[in-house]
């Protein structure tokens, strides 16, 4: 993708020779094949295969990176309100019970998921129906994925080459590989992926220029827009790109949610710290404690109850501070302070970053099993899991115009083929 020139100090980048579909195609699949053949049989593979929980009524949904489950649940949630309406899953979204008891009728059915992140995995089993198939094993090492009808998955935001004209001559990029790799193998309708919003910048927009065109050389018509999760009645800042790619033969177009919140006409106002938190003043549960340092002050930290929060993120330490007390002042370039002390300020706690994120209450997450960790090193945990994961309601909005195709594609064109290739594919297996 980026060839380093010859210039003293940082490596500098120039975007790579233009290439012609084929070309992309067959350095694409030269690649993958070298990397699959490097990849050993695995048994493990085959048993995962064997129970996966296939649908022939459903959209089958393989989940990569999938983390604690934020990107699933939001599809899950908007294949839920695609079959029994948007009022009637949202209420059932707040009780664990009702939600359970009606879950199962969304036209989403995720049957696999993959990450190596083991406290995030726990919190995906603790949450999720007892049919999905977890699969804790490095991206690189999986052999075989299942057939399904779509993909989902957060792959972390490629690094720049030095060795060669293309993302993929990158080792560092693997994961990216890969998830171009599950979608060669399982040949899903419809992939959705999603990553930050540096990525749009990187190499002058050479990078996401070249994974739009990777991920078309394996089959996909593929579009990418930056969305603010604010703008789907998320309590924050937060921006993200969203890349859907739709097989070439499906007659579907794929247009991404227009926004239902903000200060425009016929839009409901933006959701506020104070709506998404403010009943947790008294009792927020517990949060990271710590002092702050020069870095963390370096700007500003605090957003007021009637704003959306900073962006979360995967790190305890690094949470934003809750809205109560006096604003941060600046008094310097990139220092700030607190007018009313250090002892009056706090970090948002588990409880409020989750509702940030819009997980319902009833979401649990694992701290871990060590018993020795500290608190803070227990609730860090939970932090890096919830800050990676994509908001629900953000995650919902992409999928809606999803479900809705996929409920009626579903009624034309059952399932039955693809059951059958998934049968056929695990009797060659074994």
């Amino acid at each position: 993708m980026n060839i380093k020139l010859e210039v003293k100090g940082r490596g500098k980048f120039k975007p790579a020779p233009n290439y012609s579909i084929d070309d992309v195609k067959s350095v694409l699949m030269e690649k993958i094949f070298e990397e699959s053949s490097r990849i050993i049989d695995s048994h493990d593979d085959l048993e995962v295969i064997k129970k996966v929980d296939f649908r022939t009524d459903k959209i089958n949904v393989l989940s990569l990176f999938s983390g604690c489950g934020g990107l699933d649940l939001g599809f899950e949630l908007a294949g839920l309100a695609a079959a029994i309406g948007e009022d009637a899953a949202l209420e059932a979204f707040k009780d664990k019970d009702l939600f359970s008891e009606l879950r199962e009728k969304s036209i989403f059915h995720t049957i696999y998921t993959n990450d190596m992140f083991k406290e995030a995995n726990q919190s995906y089993k603790l949450n999720a129906p007892a049919h999905v198939v977890q699969h804790e094993k490095d991206i690189r090492k999986v052999k075989y994925f299942p057939k399904c009808n779509l993909i989902l998955g957060g792959f972390p935001c490629p690094g720049f080459s030095e060795a060669g004209p293309r993302l993929i001559d990158d080792e560092r990029n693997f994961l990216y590989l890969h998830f171009i790799r599950s979608l060669i193998q399982a040949q899903p309708e419809v992939f959705v992926a999603e990553n930050v919003k540096g990525m749009m910048t990187l190499g002058k927009g050479e990078v996401l220029k070249q994974i739009v065109e990777d991920f078309a050389s394996a089959g996909y018509n593929v579009q990418f827009k930056l969305l603010n999760a604010r703008d789907y009645g998320v309590p924050q800042l937060r921006e993200r790109v969203i890349i859907v790619g739709v097989r070439k033969d499906i007659n579907f177009t794929y247009e991404y949610p227009t926004p239902t919140h903000g200060k425009g006409n016929n839009l409901l106002p933006f959701k506020t710290l104070s709506e998404a938190i403010g009943d947790l003043k008294e009792d927020p549960g517990p949060y990271y404690t710590g002092s702050y340092s020069s870095i963390y002050m370096s700007r500003n930290r605090k957003k007021g109850w009637d704003d959306q929060s900073f962006t979360i993120q995967a790190s305890g330490r690094q949470a934003p501070l809750h809205p109560g007390g006096l604003p941060m002042q600046k008094e310097g370039t990139d220092k700030w302070f607190f007018p009313d002390g250090e002892e009056k300020n706090r970090r948002l706690s588990v409880k409020e970053i989750a509702r940030i994120q819009t997980f319902p209450d009833w979401f649990k997450f694992s701290q871990g099993t060590s018993e020795k960790a500290s608190l803070n090193n227990k609730l860090d945990k939970q932090y890096k899991q919830i800050g990676n994961a994509v908001p629900v309601y953000l995650a919902k909005a992409v999928a809606m115009p999803i479900a809705d195709w996929a409920i009626e594609y579903l009624k034309k064109s059952p399932n039955e083929q693809i059951q059958r290739e998934n049968e056929e594919f695990q009797l060659n297996l074994f």
